[in-house]
């Protein structure tokens, strides 16, 4: 949608228009979440959703929008003999909407926050008249029941749908909404190429996070050994960090987790990470003894309690995790409970909403 903002402006003051967007993907597809098409009403496209595999029966779908000025939504599956589909063998849902003047002051904003490049999501509800709205860090206006759960994706920098999944009109003031982000992605730089690293590359990816694996040992750092990971970095990891935090590329958001149990590494990291302006969460994996003691080091290194004590360490939360794979869920939900300031205690045994306002 970004890259046909600037002609949808032009054209709405005077005509309607009809924009397509993916709004859900499951499995392959030729493209992301997002990606959107404009229909005018003489048959002119702008853009495309799969490189001509469903536009021909977009395009209808939308012709109809523009007549009636009711959205719709529709889902894509594999092609076959008969149907229009994805040869990729994927499945991709299609909201199609009608656009006029009315919806230039809130695609204007958009446009506005995207030449300064602050964060932003435009919010639009898959209703047959839909809603939107343009959200921003630190908005604390309710919305539909939605601007918590919108704001949890700006904050972690990807797209998603949020709301009910079957809205009945008791569920009305939560509709099935889709959250498009403009904003980098949160980081996850993770110090250690092992299995603890590994199984927790594939998590974190799964909740949108770019994720960095860095490692001094060339043996051991390759993407083979990381598929799921974003970059994968031969390199000393406290150095990588202050190169990173120089060239700009380390904020509030920022995840780091140190899990290679040798000092040489953890030291010098937590060293830089700690002195860091901004960072969103420090952790260590390790034993309390060799969190002991990686704390005597950081001190003698001329670290003050006060600073070592913004260290998660034992990483993780007490889940009985033993395996690689359940230590990844555990440090994962320490993460998302430290993000968001809550309990990580069990909802059962807490009163009042489950979703915080």
């Amino acid at each position: 949608m970004r890259d046909l903002l600037g002609q949808v402006l032009e054209l709405l003051p005077g005509q309607a228009l009809a924009l397509a967007r993916i709004v859900d993907r499951t499995g392959a597809g030729p493209r992301e979440t997002g990606s959107a098409m404009a229909v005018t009403g003489d048959g002119s496209v702008l853009g495309s959703l799969s490189g001509g595999c469903v536009e021909s029966s977009v395009l209808a779908t939308a012709s109809q929008v523009l007549r009636d000025g009711h959205a719709t939504l529709e889902r894509f599956a594999a092609a076959d003999e008969i149907t229009v589909g994805l040869p990729c063998g994927g499945e991709i849902e299609v909201f199609v909407e009608r656009l006029d003047h009315t919806d230039l002051p809130v695609l204007s904003a958009l446009r506005l926050a995207l030449v300064a490049h602050h964060p932003v999501a435009y919010a639009t509800t898959l209703e047959s008249t839909p809603d939107r709205k343009l959200l921003r860090p630190g908005d604390s206006h309710p919305w539909r029941g939605l601007d918590q759960d919108a704001a949890a994706l700006l904050t972690a920098g990807h797209n998603g749908l949020i709301g009910a999944q079957d809205c009945t009109p008791a569920q009305s003031v939560r509709p099935r909404t889709f959250v498009q982000v403009f904003r980098a992605p949160a980081r996850m730089i993770l110090a250690g190429a092992n299995d603890y690293t590994r199984a927790l590359t594939v998590a974190a990816s799964t909740l949108g996070y770019h994720v960095t694996v860095v490692d001094a040992r060339e043996t051991f750092t390759t993407p083979t050994r990381f598929p799921a990971a974003d970059e994968v970095v031969v390199d000393w990891p406290h150095r990588y960090l202050d190169a990173e935090q120089a060239a700009g590329r380390i904020d509030a958001r920022t995840v780091i987790c140190v899990l290679t149990h040798d000092p040489k590494f953890d030291v010098p990291l937590l060293t830089s990470a700690l002195r860091l302006p901004e960072v969103g969460f420090i952790g260590a994996l390790g034993s309390r003894r060799a969190h002991t003691d990686r704390t005597n080091r950081l001190h003698e290194a001329g670290l003050a309690p006060r600073e070592t004590a913004r260290i998660r360490s034992p990483l993780g939360l007490d889940i009985a995790a033993h395996t690689p794979e359940e230590s990844a869920i555990s440090i994962l939900a320490q993460i998302l409970a430290d993000r968001g300031n809550a309990t990580a205690q069990p909802l059962s045994t807490l009163t009042g909403p489950i979703h915080r306002r």
